[in-house]
């Protein structure tokens, strides 16, 4: 890239005039855009539904399963969607102050009716994701054209992380497709389209954030739009979206702060999402931390996006396109920017937690694919007058053939890699052993992974017990307090223990070792049921 602006901004006019030259061959053939959208919508669903019946037992398994726990319990104790539970603090009542359940809500529904699979998540999530790729594209060709909208909906479908994400038993997928479909829904009333696009937007964006906080980025593109028309002088308009966003913001918080409420009244008074936030360590923390940025990098190389993408995102970012000339399109075209602009300050106020917790990063991806588009569009057509050249044909697939080897492909398998399978095969084991209405105990391969409660189908607690302002992540300093711990447990019920023998915490020790005085305590005072080459499981006896 040259650091001529004068020539970035020819390369930028170039691209922009390539654009207008599709769009003319669009309309003269308006079947084509929709075939490439079916096709692009193809791409996305062989990638999302490959291996859609995979256990929970992934990269993000331990979330995963905390979801399909809910869903669990609507559909097994009480469909009360305000009163979300899990399984892993006892015999409960477990709610906790959680988002929206919409994902878990509707896999519960598939339970009721197809009886229970612990892929149904998945599947649901895979749907969101389609739904944020047809969003995606109509919302991309208002702001910038049609052939970007193919380049941006394509990159997003090949994105490793978004791949991952909307394939995954997690509430983020519904989230970022709301709110993706809330905003293109007002954009497009923004752009002169029907009044009830308002309302719909309206509903879609609120439900979005509902399903997840970081959602709220997206209503930055709709308070700009906003702002667009008070500078036009369009009072009545910019009022009705003042008096929407309004009655959004009243909704949401008012769900939000009854799941504070809900999260601080039950055991084991746990409020997900708390933490992590510059509020909470500090400014000048995160200053020293440098707002974990090398996190963020790592998530983003060996992870999420690899290098391809990367560069594409650069390429996208670092040569805009044209200035338009109709005022109401050089608004539209600003949109990703602020997206981009809003996840970015979301990020420096709670890169602790997001990098903790990486599927909060989805809210980035619909900007992130749009910008990766236009930086390959701009490779590919690089000298060229017009899209419709054999170069600019062997040059696209040239840049997806090297997305899809150096990070699609190599990327996804490494994330759905299946860390947690002995939890699984633990849970199964004590799912066998137990008796009708045992409460179980049970440390998977990452200790505080409740994988192993969920696949022996009955509720119990992790351990070290989780929840509150208890660290649940590691093992306490001493085999003395931790079979305290473990007695505590048995005079609350406690049936059944099971370890996995690679169950290992967040500073590296594993249990068996660390904790070899309390397997002593076991083999004295419990019953050995099973002792596999990858598990332990006791029966506790009462005193």
């Amino acid at each position: 890239m040259s650091d001529d602006p004068k020539l970035n901004r020819a390369e930028g006019q170039e691209c922009q005039q390539q654009t207008s030259d599709w769009d003319m061959v669009a309309r003269k053939y308006p079947s084509l855009n929709t075939a490439i959208l079916l096709g692009i919508l193809f791409i996305a669903i062989v990638f999302r539904f490959h291996k859609i019946t995979l256990p929970l037992v992934d990269g993000f398994s331990w979330r995963e399963i905390s979801t399909a726990m809910m869903a669990d319990n609507f559909q097994q104790r009480s469909w009360n969607i305000f009163f979300p539970e899990v399984s892993w603090t006892g015999p409960g009542p477990s709610y906790q102050g959680r988002e929206f359940q919409i994902v878990s809500y509707l896999t519960a529904v598939l339970y009721q009716l197809f009886g229970w699979q612990d892929w149904f998540g998945r599947v649901v999530a895979a749907f969101f994701g389609l739904v944020t790729v047809f969003s995606l594209h109509r919302l991309t060709a208002l702001c910038w054209g049609e052939m970007h909208a193919h380049a941006a909906t394509l990159a997003y479908a090949l994105m490793p992380a978004a791949i991952m994400i909307d394939s995954s038993f997690l509430p983020d997928p519904a989230m970022l497709a709301l709110v993706t479909l809330g905003v293109w829904l007002f954009a497009k009333y923004w752009a002169g389209g029907s009044g009830w696009l308002l309302p719909l937007a309206t509903v879609s964006f609120s439900l979005g954030v509902l399903s997840k906080p970081p959602g709220i980025a997206a209503g930055a593109a709709i308070f700009y739009l906003m702002v667009c028309w008070i500078r036009e002088k369009k009072q009545k308009q910019a009022t009705w979206v003042f008096l929407s966003g309004l009655l959004s913001l009243a909704i949401i918080s008012a769900y939000f702060s009854w799941a504070i409420y809900l999260g601080r009244s039950y055991p084991p008074f746990h409020v997900a999402g708390t933490g992590g936030y510059i509020w909470d360590d500090g400014f000048w923390t995160y200053v020293r931390d440098r707002f974990y940025f090398k996190s963020l990098w790592n998530t983003s190389v060996l992870w999420f996006y690899g290098y391809p993408f990367l560069v594409l995102l650069a390429v996208g970012l670092w040569i805009p396109l044209s200035r338009a000339e109709d005022p109401k399109q050089r608004s539209l075209s600003a949109i990703p920017y602020v997206w981009l602009t809003a996840a970015i300050i979301l990020y420096l106020a709670a890169a602790g937690e997001i990098t903790s917790n990486v599927w909060n990063f989805h809210i980035f991806h619909v900007p992130i694919a749009m910008f990766c588009g236009h930086g390959a569009l701009l490779l590919a057509t690089l000298g060229s007058r017009t899209v419709l050249t054999p170069a600019v044909v062997l040059r696209s697939i040239f840049i997806v053939a090297i997305a899809l080897a150096w990070s699609t492909l190599p990327l996804v398998r490494t994330m759905k890699k299946p860390i947690a399978m002995n939890g699984k095969l633990l849970g199964e084991e004590l799912a066998r052993l137990a008796q009708p209405g045992d409460l179980i105990v049970a440390i998977a391969p990452e200790v505080g992974d409740p994988v192993a409660i969920y696949y022996s189908r009955a509720r119990g607690w992790v351990f070290p017990p989780g929840g509150g302002d208890a660290e649940w992540s590691k093992f306490v300093a001493d085999d003395a307090t931790a079979i305290a711990q473990l007695e505590e447990l048995r005079a609350q019920g406690a049936d059944l223990f099971g370890v996995t023998k690679n169950a290992t915490d967040k500073e590296g020790r594993l249990f068996i070792e660390h904790h070899d005085g309390v397997i002593d305590h076991l083999d004295k005072t419990a019953t050995k049921l099973a002792d596999l080459n990858n598990l332990l499981i006791y029966r506790i006896t009462r005193p």
